[in-house]
């Protein structure tokens, strides 16, 4: 067991010889910087002299900076970094509110920083509402695996779970010092969560020292009726257990078996454990005192078995063979006792590495071996505890297995409800998702969102470990825009059933009034205004348009592919285009066009016809082709009649074009900066921009060329620039240059 507390070495005035300290760090491991360390010591003892002057959480003796030092030696035995022994020396002051991470981020860097956002982010763990099973949103849950899936999908960084399990042995040997009701939950946090994840990360000394304490915590009589029972101090056990050890290896190895030979004291809450489960004294626990003997082949798994029960009598009715009898879960091994040296009771475990490896960390790992056998966990579940496992033992290549994180994503997302609770969300979801999670009407009525404390926009994703709150209004109704895909409202199938039911349910006039108005909308936006809508109904598939209003208003069709389907009507297809600009010669442009003959062509500068639009041409006196669009004025001022041509664009084009688009808008600072960041963002090149302001009403219009590469992506832009702050409207232009 790890007592650190006892190896800090003390002044005369009972504080702590930081020197003397990190000497013996030094020692240890030479890489480190003790200058780094050293700072980082005195940047957490200032911070908590400055609490202390005001408050204090900690009983005599006991500190956050004292605890940092205790950390520190916790996570050196696991041969942690620097970066990772500096976050531990100023977690506790952080997690205190002594220190914030900026200035963590400034005196020791990003890196620390980043673990200890990690570490803050896993102690959301401490407000589940732990219990085997409660209702929750209408569902029967297991609290306790829900709470382990979350701390799992929490973890990207190995040291940070580190720094938690070390913060945890230390926060509950601080509450065993002092005992108080307070820490009943701590004890039950330790010996359900914890523990556990140290046993399958491999760090068998902490799981130990985990479970025994919070036991104590837990359960003081029974801990100390079970101490007293022990005949021996752990260390005399222990070195009782090496002498058995040596002599089973070379037996073995005599006979020209190949193994490995594992001991191991039983710990007091093993003890307990196994005397509650089987209803039996302790005088009938016969693995108090424990060896493992692994082999390659079964067969030498029974040639193991005879030479162990030649060496020392076995018990009576205490062997078991669960290889020729695996257990349910699939556990298998064999299990007898014997009276060892000395005349004491020591139980011999024999299995193969295989069955080690299952036993430990495959179906038959702790959570349900140990358990009660109801946990079936998900494969990434399994493969991140796998990752995290293998950089625990091969500290070395931490940044190689860390690159394969990416390739391992948990299959749900872990959230809080305002009352502490664990809920199950699919990836992807948003806080709408989540109020319809819990109940239809929180979900028609929700108006706004908050997550971990900051109001954030509806269509926010998810993280696991946020805390949300949704903000409802009396006679709020779900809106429209929530089932359009593109702008990422609604991410659950769930979800946008309830919605389409409830618009459904609505009056259908109504639907099909407000379905045409989003259409026409959203034509408009590109230019589309005056398409067929009777073409746009036999080309969807419904017998009537007020049909297709209706789908629309419910969300049965999406509202981008009518729009695309007008699109395909003019023949607009816009797909994967590029196009230098700067080049005006006809061999770039010959292919757009059909039915200008050998004529050359330019596109009119007045109306800026693209793909899409009905177009004409007008051949002028040097008989150059000048295209046009149908309704641009200029055409229909042009009394030519007898050099026009009807021309059409090609079924393939392989370009951008530019398109002229206005905004209109209340004047407000850092307006344009917003524009141009959303068509950065969108990857839309901007050709020219100008700009008009009119004082009288503070109300200002923005004229911008942008080059066009796909209808929806058009419409996405248009749609995000208009759900900008005072932008009033965002339409490409229909008017004409040079009237």
């Amino acid at each position: 067991m790890v007592k650190v507390r006892r190896e800090q070495p003390l002044l005369v005035d009972g504080s702590i010889n930081l020197e003397t300290w990190l000497s013996a760090l030094g020692e240890a491991r030479p890489e480190l910087s003790l200058a780094r360390l050293r700072e980082a010591c005195e940047f957490s003892l200032q911070a908590e002299e400055k609490a202390l002057s005001t408050t204090t959480i900690w009983a005599e003796g006991h500190s956050s900076y004292r605890m940092g030092l205790e950390m520190v030696e916790i996570l050196n035995e696991l041969r942690v970094d620097e970066d990772g022994l500096v976050a531990a020396l100023v977690y506790r002051a952080v997690r205190e509110n002594q220190l914030t991470l900026n200035h963590v981020r400034k005196l020791c860097g990003d890196n620390v920083a980043r673990l200890i956002e990690g570490v803050m982010k896993m102690a959301a763990i401490s407000d589940v509402q732990f219990g085997t099973q409660k209702v929750v949103l209408g569902e029967r849950k297991d609290k306790l695996e829900q709470a382990r899936q979350l701390v799992v999908s929490l973890v990207d960084d190995v040291r940070v779970v580190l720094l938690k399990l070390a913060e945890r042995t230390c926060r509950i040997r601080t509450a065993v010092k002092n005992t108080s009701s307070d820490y009943k939950k701590l004890a039950k946090e330790v010996v359900e969560i914890y523990a556990p994840l140290a046993h399958r990360l491999g760090i068998g000394h902490l799981r130990w020292e985990l479970e025994d304490l919070a036991f104590r915590l837990r359960e003081p009589i029974a801990y100390r009726r079970i101490a007293k029972l022990l005949d021996e101090k752990r260390t005399f056990r222990q070195e009782y257990i090496g002498g058995v050890v040596i002599e089973l290896e070379k037996q073995l190895s005599r006979l020209g078996i190949e193994c490995v030979v594992e001991g191991r004291p039983k710990h007091i809450f093993s003890i307990w454990k196994k005397m509650d489960r089987k209803g039996i004294p302790f005088s009938e626990v016969y693995d108090v005192r424990a060896v493992r003997i692994l082999v390659d082949h079964v067969d030498d798994c029974y040639r193991a078995l005879g030479i162990v029960h030649n060496l020392w009598r076995n018990i009576p009715d205490e062997f078991d063979d669960y290889i020729a009898n695996p257990k349910e879960n699939g556990y298998r091994s064999l299990h007898t006792a014997v009276i060892g040296p000395e005349g004491k009771v020591l139980e011999v475990q024999i299995r193969t590495h295989n069955m080690q490896e299952e036993a430990e960390y495959g179906v038959c790992s702790h959570w349900q071996y140990k358990g009660d056998g109801s946990v079936e966990e998900s494969e990434s579940y399994s493969q991140r505890l796998d990752w995290l496992r293998q950089i625990v033992e091969h500290p070395e290549e931490d940044q190689q297995v860390s690159e394969l994180l990416g390739d391992l994503s948990v299959d749900r997302i872990y959230v809080f409800t305002p009352e502490g609770d664990v809920v199950d969300m699919n990836p992807g979801a948003t806080p709408i998702d989540f109020a319809y999670r819990v109940h239809t009407e929180v979900g028609h009525k929700c108006r706004g969102a908050r997550i971990n404390g900051r109001v954030v926009p509806l269509n926010s994703e998810l993280k696991s470990g946020d805390h949300i709150e949704i903000i409802v209004g009396e006679d709020a109704e779900p809106r429209r825009e929530w089932l359009h895909q593109h702008l990422g409202y609604v991410a659950t199938s769930r979800a946008r059933l309830k919605i389409q039911s409830w618009f459904g349910r609505r009056e259908k006039e109504k639907n099909i009034v407000d379905g045409k108005r989003v259409l026409v909308d959203e034509l408009s936006q590109v230019g589309l205004e005056n398409c067929d809508f009777s073409q746009l109904v036999e080309q969807a598939g419904f017998e009537s348009a007020n049909d297709l209003f209706y789908a629309i208003a419910v969300g049965d069709l999406a509202v981008v592919e009518i729009v695309e389907a007008a699109a395909e009507l003019v023949s607009l297809e816009l797909s994967s285009n590029q196009l230098d600009l700067g080049l005006e010669s006809q061999t770039e442009q010959e292919n757009l066009i059909i039915g200008q003959g050998d004529l050359p062509y330019s596109l009119a500068v007045c109306c800026q016809p693209v793909p899409g639009d009905l177009i004409l041409g007008i051949v002028n006196e040097t008989d150059l082709l000048a295209v046009h669009r149908e309704d641009c004025l200029q055409v229909l001022k042009a009394d030519v009649h007898g050099r026009m041509m009807q021309l059409e664009w090609r079924d393939v084009v392989e370009v951008t074009f530019p398109v002229t688009v206005e905004i209109s808008a209340y004047d407000r600072f850092g307006l344009l900066h917003d524009i141009t960041r959303i068509l950065m963002l969108e990857r839309t090149n901007v050709q020219s921009i100008s700009t008009s302001a009119d004082k009288s009403n503070n109300r200002v219009s923005i004229r911008m060329v942008l080059e066009v590469s796909q209808l929806n992506r058009l419409l996405q832009t248009l749609e995000r620039i208009e759900r900008l702050p005072n932008v009033l409207s965002a339409r490409r232009s229909i008017a004409t240059f040079g009237k």
